[in-house]
């Protein structure tokens, strides 16, 4: 099979869908940062080149809910909108077998509920990061021998650390996953790609499902 996995410079998906055997290149605006077969560029210049399934992860910085403090400022300026713009292209790709992944944000209403929502915990790794996947093809990620569909209450244990903290700004006390603080003292850029990556439990899940 060959798989293209989109908007990824770990690696990580491409990565387990190799060891299954497939040919999986990644693409991103940024170098890959695990060596392996990578397009550094517009993933739309390679986008017909033949792809068996495709696996898109767009930038959620303007559109996930985490974010919405700041939704005035980015639909002023024209951000979210080109967030939007870069999702819903992925949905019209020639590729017959797709999945586009983003966390719980505006997408869900501007285009359609996902078709499944999971957690990183529901694949072996102890941490939460609720991730959206919409599906074109593919049938939806199973854990336990049960998928988590959009909707369905989770019953699975819930093993993620968490930490709180004081919002400087409101005063609010905060709590995220342990995960997410790792990434604070990282630049900007770094920061977010820490973020956005993808747990190996999900990844090898979609390459023994979806490969």
């Amino acid at each position: 099979m060959r798989v293209l996995v989109a908007c990824e410079c770990s690696g990580t998906v491409r990565d387990a869908f190799i060891k299954k055997g497939h040919i999986a290149m990644s693409c991103d605006l940024q170098d890959t940062v695990t060596p392996g077969p990578h397009y550094k560029g517009d993933v739309f210049d390679v986008i017909n080149d033949g792809w068996d399934l495709m696996i898109a992860h767009p930038p959620c910085t303007h559109l996930a809910v985490s974010g919405a403090a700041h939704f005035a400022k980015k639909r002023a300026d024209g951000r979210q909108q080109q967030g939007i713009d870069l999702f819903m292209r992925f949905t019209t790709v020639p590729i017959k077998k797709w999945a586009i992944e983003n966390p719980i944000g505006i997408m869900s209403k501007l285009y359609r509920k996902p078709d499944q929502i999971i957690q990183p915990y529901h694949f072996g790794d102890p941490f939460s990061k609720s991730t959206c996947l919409w599906l074109k093809g593919l049938n939806p990620l199973f854990h336990n021998g049960e998928p988590t569909l959009f909707g369905d209450p989770i019953t699975h244990t819930h093993s993620g650390e968490w930490f709180e903290w004081i919002d400087k700004k409101t005063g609010k006390k905060k709590r995220q996953p342990m995960w997410f603080k790792d990434a604070w003292n990282l630049p900007p850029e770094e920061r977010a790609n820490v973020r956005s990556k993808t747990f190996p439990g999900i990844a090898n899940a979609m390459a023994e499902q979806w490969g």
